[in-house]
């Protein structure tokens, strides 16, 4: 292969002129110019052959290789003899070869004819390398050659890739979260007039069985709207700061019955295990996810690992994970020995309704959820698969330096649900509204309704006897929840608030509602809940 350091082709008749002049015009003139020549060649071919991009000259138009760096030798593993005797629309995709022989056509050169191509170059291996390639075309002896320099962007793809997968997991979310929105308040409605319904009829009655089955499937459906809301970020949590060793220990029995016999668990918990800030019903969602998603894997049997680790994030780690922040945190990891994953499907392990299982043997939502609940955490999750050599889930969770409280604090149950009280209640949706105040009324309670918050103000001030309690929506049309309580405060009612809501676009108002400990419901709930939970209420002190 030529190079533009080796001499030009007239350089016999030039050495014969020269020699012409005489041994000392030679020394005296032209040879001192030849050697720095030769050394600022010698520099510049350095200078090429230390860089970390792919730099070579192709033949216009053939797009022979005249020349290249030695970066491109290693990184094509094709030697310059090789590539002497082959083209650069060898090695790329035909989209960009015939953008490249656009280019070789017009013959423009300067600054302002670069342009830039994004495709692949195919080395010997036969792997494809993500390339930002720059073609310029230069004159070289009258004759005219393209440059080109290749920058390897292969990080830059896996990056690109995560914000896809990421904006698109965003918008689906929200999508879900809508969705599930409002059918929670459907599913309350039917759960409360499923309870009214199964309340009145005998259990001999043949209605009272399908009163029941309408309760139990309205169930199954709000514990389908709360994996929804799981994985749109939208659910309603309360966290709290705890230890994942405590809720792992807490759940080991249930996982052993859950695997059952053919497989083993194993739990590597670290002794002195850091605090999370994390809702621990959702902690629990995400084990139990992650263990069943193990199980499914290994029908003929294998090891389930458990791990937890305190681990610092780096700089490197986050420069190669989208939306990472370097710190602290507490890492949860489940392994299986299982038949693991191809590429293919864990790009879509994490969207809602996927599943490599048969026809009602999965929803699709289990790995959802945990994704979700992850993300709503302020943690990460990534898998780690290949085929045959099984699977590893890691969650990291933000550390925090204060205490874990205890798991499961003991309340006090209420002594009766019954009452005789006076009760404001709050909600926009009118097949919820009416449901909820005649449960309330089944239980001895004075009920007064309302639209939304401005109809509320209003039915407070022409009330005249006293108002124990206002059950409201956080989110209506008009003016808050929260806001509806800060108006009504000047009337100069000692009313006790209980808050209800199944999921909310504004959480910054509900978390800080719950930061402050006032009592709230989350929907769906069943009526029983409902009377329990106003019960409890109205007799804090």
């Amino acid at each position: 292969m030529k190079k533009p350091s080796d001499p030009p082709e007239n350089w016999n008749s030039l050495r014969e002129k020269i020699i012409g002049l005489g041994e000392r015009s030679l020394r005296k003139s032209y040879y001192p110019e030849l050697q720095q020549r030769l050394a600022d060649l010698e520099r510049f071919r350095a200078l090429l052959d230390q860089s970390n991009d792919g730099i070579f000259l192709l033949q216009v138009p053939s797009g022979n290789f005249a020349d290249v760096n030695d970066f491109t030798v290693r990184r094509l593993q094709y030697s310059p003899e090789e590539l002497s005797l082959k083209s650069i629309f060898d090695l790329i995709e035909p989209a960009a070869a015939e953008q490249i022989k656009t280019i070789f056509s017009r013959r423009q050169m300067g600054r302002a004819a670069r342009e830039t191509i994004i495709t692949t170059l195919r080395p010997d291996s036969g792997e494809e390398i993500p390339v930002e390639m720059t073609v310029s075309l230069v004159l070289f002896a009258d004759t005219l050659y393209a440059v080109v320099v290749a920058r390897e962007i292969t990080e830059r793809k896996q990056l690109e890739a995560q914000l896809v997968q990421a904006q698109k997991m965003e918008a689906v979310g929200r999508l879900a979260g809508g969705v599930a929105h409002d059918f929670n308040n459907l599913l309350t409605a039917i759960l409360g007039y499923g309870e009214m319904l199964l309340l009145d009829l005998p259990a001999d009655d043949p209605r009272h069985y399908y009163a029941a089955q309408i309760i139990n499937t309205a169930e199954h459906a709000s514990a389908l709207t709360r994996q929804l809301l799981a994985f749109g970020r939208k659910q309603i949590i309360q966290p709290r700061i705890l230890n994942l060793n405590e809720v792992i220990s807490g759940m080991e029995k249930m996982l052993r019955r859950l695997l059952g016999e053919d497989l083993e668990m194993v739990s590597l918990l670290e002794p002195v295990l850091g605090a999370v800030k994390a809702d621990p019903g959702q902690m629990d969602q995400v084990i139990m996810n992650l263990a069943v998603n193990a199980r499914d894997a290994m029908p003929w049997g294998g090891l389930l690992t458990i791990e937890t680790e305190n681990v610092d994030l780096d700089e490197a780690y986050a420069g190669d994970h989208l939306e990472v922040s370097p710190g602290p945190y507490v890492m949860l990891a489940v392994s299986d020995t299982g038949a693991g994953m191809d590429a293919a499907t864990q790009a879509h392990i994490f969207e809602p309704f996927f599943t490599t299982k048969e026809v009602g043997k999965g929803t699709g939502l289990g790995l959802s959820t945990v994704f979700g609940i992850v993300k709503q955490s302020r943690g990460h999750i990534w898998v780690y698969s290949e085929l045959g050599k099984g699977t590893t889930f890691k969650v990291y969770l933000p550390r925090v330096a204060e205490p874990a409280a205890p798991l499961h604090p003991v309340a006090a149950p209420a002594a009766s649900l019954q009452g005789s009280e006076t009760i404001l209640v709050v909600e926009d949706d009118e097949q919820l509204r009416d449901v909820i105040c005649q449960t309330l009324r089944a239980y001895g309670y004075t009920v007064l309704e309302a639209r939304h918050g401005n109809e509320a103000i209003l039915v407070c001030g022409r009330h005249q006897g006293p108002i124990h309690l206002v059950l409201t929506d956080v989110v209506m049309p008009g003016i808050s929840g929260a806001e509806l309580i800060e108006r009504l405060a000047p009337l100069g009612r000692k009313m006790k608030v209980l808050f209800m809501s199944g999921y909310t676009e504004d959480t910054a108002i509900l978390h800080s509602l719950l930061a402050a400990g006032v009592p709230f419901l989350e929907k769906p709930f069943k009526m029983l809940n409902l009377a329990n939970k106003v019960r409890e209420v109205l007799d804090r002190p």
